[in-house]
């Protein structure tokens, strides 16, 4: 069974009525101006105890394709200990996925990029032909180009419907 776990700020209520309806829980990150490894950890406090695995997705990501999702959850079905890392023309991109007994090593204070470096040989990159990996929204250009592109380009009309709006 698949859980799709979004973790918001503490101020994420804003966010609340865009994900009603749609087949998705909510955990809180309580600590403001927290680091990813927070996130994540609220995360992990609300998952089932049977999960293998963590595909974790940034929001300033927002043109990875479906088709690199369902790649990466192969990997881990035929990588099950490794931790798979999307790489896109040289470069390693998001989301990324962690075995689940991996994961619990950051309630020990360590950061997903702490993980990663402890041991080299845990590490799966995962070539793919999907830009988005590398594509961050992370200034007021970033959105901008990113808007452009996911308006400009069919193979980002993903398969269920989420308008992107431009507030300026």
């Amino acid at each position: 069974m698949n859980e799709i776990l979004v973790v918001v700020a503490a101020c994420g209520n804003r966010l609340a009525p865009h994900l009603r309806g749609l087949p998705v829980s909510i955990a809180v990150n309580e600590t403001p101006y927290s680091d990813m490894a927070e996130s994540v950890r609220a995360g992990l406090k609300q998952l089932r105890h049977y999960t293998s695995s963590v595909l974790v997705c940034l929001s300033d990501h927002p043109l990875v394709s479906a088709e690199t999702i369902r790649f990466l959850l192969r990997e881990h079905r035929e990588f099950p200990d490794a931790i798979i890392i999307p790489e896109y023309d040289g470069r390693r991109g998001h989301p990324s996925l962690f075995p689940r007994s991996l994961l619990d090593e950051i309630f020990s204070g360590v950061t997903l990029r702490d993980i990663v470096r402890r041991d080299p040989a845990r590490v799966r990159l995962a070539p793919v032909r999907d830009e988005g990996v590398v594509l961050d929204m992370d200034t007021r250009k970033d959105y901008a180009m990113i808007l452009k592109r996911y308006q400009s380009n069919s193979k980002y009309i993903p398969e269920c419907t989420v308008k992107i709006s431009s507030r300026e």
